[in-house]
């Protein structure tokens, strides 16, 4: 995401960032960001070794999803899982940067004699991968789960511009680069680290930032730009307070590369304006009635069989979960 962008919302438009109770949300649309979300299921799982199943599948981003839907579903939050599209091509470097240090934690995990440190290394190597998509969408289609993969672009991009335009009201990611494409709302766990409950989540409000920030949202994304993004590195000795001085200052990037002497890299312009363009990919290109969205009916048989037989999960814990979602008490046992 933008580097420590959290933090300057923080201190610029503090009134921004709500703290609320999930149930608050009921009723309402939420897109998710589907590549997001996993990664955060596979790793937080504390000190603890990856969950795999008798076959040596990795697991607990299956099992960590199943009850985050369930959370959500059983609060009649409807939900719509956004996937990744193909990446623009100026984001290679920040994939290989990200490649070369999973292929390096995967030497490190062979080369240990440590089991704790070989489960640290394991989860540092962790790249998702296509196996695990389609593990994630078959688990979307059992349980009655829209999604949409587009073709090209970041997921969190498509999920802000559908809360942009209104097709959802809000958007769960972790991803801060979502504010930058004008995402009115942006659910993220909860910020504030003295409040202790699950239940509490953390809510965005994009109009309240710029008006924190005192910003266009043209200056926004070229502030944001500037304190360094996966498209475009920080610039040496700019951190986000000068960023922010100085696009009031200048209004554009392009002005202050002309007025001051910071060590901006030779072809920094060129790479600042691609990035500028992929914050506006998506801006009023999605036609709502042309949405190729999979839509699919619940099947509580083959979910169990898949959770329960194939996953390795807990039956109990399992049912338990569908009970929530399905209000049913008498559930009893499907899978013989």
């Amino acid at each position: 995401g933008i580097k420590s962008l959290t933090n300057s919302i923080k201190k610029e438009a503090p009134d921004s960032i709500i703290h609320e109770n999930l149930y608050r949300l009921s009723g309402k649309k939420v897109a998710v960001d589907a590549s997001l979300i996993i990664y955060q299921n596979l790793l937080n799982i504390g000190n603890r070794p990856l969950f795999k199943n008798s076959k040596g599948k990795i697991t607990n981003h299956l099992s960590g999803l199943f009850y985050k839907i369930v959370n959500y579903i059983s609060l009649n939050i409807e939900l719509i899982f956004i996937f990744d599209g193909k990446p623009p091509s100026i984001k290679s470097d920040t994939i290989k940067d990200r490649k070369n240090k999973s292929d390096s934690a995967k030497v490190k995990m062979n080369n240990s004699c440590n089991q704790n440190d070989k489960d640290k290394y394991e989860k540092s190597s962790i790249r998702l991968s296509k196996e695990m998509i389609d593990d994630v969408k078959k688990l979307l289609n059992l349980m009655g789960i829209s999604y949409i993969h587009p073709s090209v672009g970041e997921g969190e991009a498509y999920a802000a511009e559908l809360c942009r335009i209104g097709f959802v009201d809000y958007v769960l990611t972790e991803d801060m680069d979502t504010i930058v494409y004008g995402c009115p709302k942006l659910i993220t766990n909860c910020k504030d680290k003295t409040i202790k409950r699950k239940d509490i989540i953390s809510i965005f409000d994009y109009n309240k930032i710029i008006s924190g920030f005192n910003l266009t949202h043209d200056q926004f994304v070229e502030f944001c730009i500037l304190c360094g993004c996966d498209y475009c590195s920080s610039v040496p000795k700019l951190g986000n307070v000068s960023a922010l001085k100085l696009i009031k200052q200048y209004g554009t990037v392009e002005e202050i590369i002309k007025n001051t002497k910071y060590d901006f890299p030779e072809n920094y312009l060129d790479l600042f304006k691609q990035s500028k363009e992929i914050f506006y990919l998506w801006k009023d290109k999605i036609d709502v009635n042309k949405l190729e969205i999979n839509k699919s009916q619940k099947n509580i048989s083959q979910l169990l069989q898949f959770l329960v037989k194939e996953i390795e999960m807990n039956e109990t814990k399992v049912q338990n979960g569908i009970k929530k979602i399905m209000n049913i008490h008498n559930f009893g046992s499907i899978i013989d």
